[in-house]
């Protein structure tokens, strides 16, 4: 088995459910993404959970007062920023795309405040498409493992994109950034607990 299909396969089985998904709503997902940069799960999940328990699609969204959205997402990082972003995609979305969220990359960094990164998880987890979503858990635990050897996310999409099989693409960002989490941390990682410090270059 080559290198990049033994670690993909150990993920699998170390997290069999994988990246869980409450909802997995087209609109509900680019919301819930562009919440949560930067920005932990365990207070962008609660936060979105509020801010649609108010303002649940683009009309609602995109006539909301920022005021309103603020007190809703407060918790998230730049909450200010962010409450009127949700409110352009918003108006965006209406005018440009019937208020339906597009499903194809190019379109979706159109919208406001909408990354690669962001883009790739919209189509990973609202359409199953395959894409290479990375954000810093996948940059850093690809160039730990020695996939690539980069210095930014998107160098680090299109490498990826190099080594990895296109059906496993979708799987990357979800196994990664649980692991990143538990165990490959970015400051003191669990190096020997970790399911792969046999195979690991830096501990090899």
């Amino acid at each position: 088995m080559m290198y990049v299909e033994e670690i993909i396969s150990r993920l699998k089985k170390l997290y069999p459910k994988g990246y869980f998904q409450i909802n997995r709503d087209p609109y509900y997902i680019l919301i819930s993404t562009v919440l949560s940069q930067r920005t932990r799960d365990e207070v962008t999940i609660p936060t979105t959970q509020k801010l649609f328990s108010v303002f649940d699609t683009p009309p609602k969204m995109a006539n909301a007062d920022a005021d309103e959205i603020q007190e809703l997402i407060r918790n998230v990082g730049f909450y200010r920023v962010k409450s009127h972003r949700l409110i352009e995609i918003s108006r965006m979305l209406l005018d440009e795309y019937d208020g339906i969220v597009p499903d194809d990359i190019n379109e979706l960094v159109k919208l406001p405040g909408v990354g690669r990164k962001t883009a790739n998880c919209v189509l990973t987890y609202a359409f199953d498409k395959d894409a290479i979503a990375v954000d810093t858990h996948v940059h850093r635990i690809s160039n730990r493992m020695g996939l690539v050897k980069t210095t930014t996310p998107e160098e680090t999409e299109i490498e990826l994109g190099k080594v990895v099989e296109k059906e496993m693409w979708k799987d990357i960002n979800g196994l990664m950034v649980l692991f990143g989490k538990s165990t490959c941390r970015p400051v003191s990682p669990k190096c020997d607990e970790c399911i792969m410090n046999d195979i690991c270059p830096k501990l090899i």
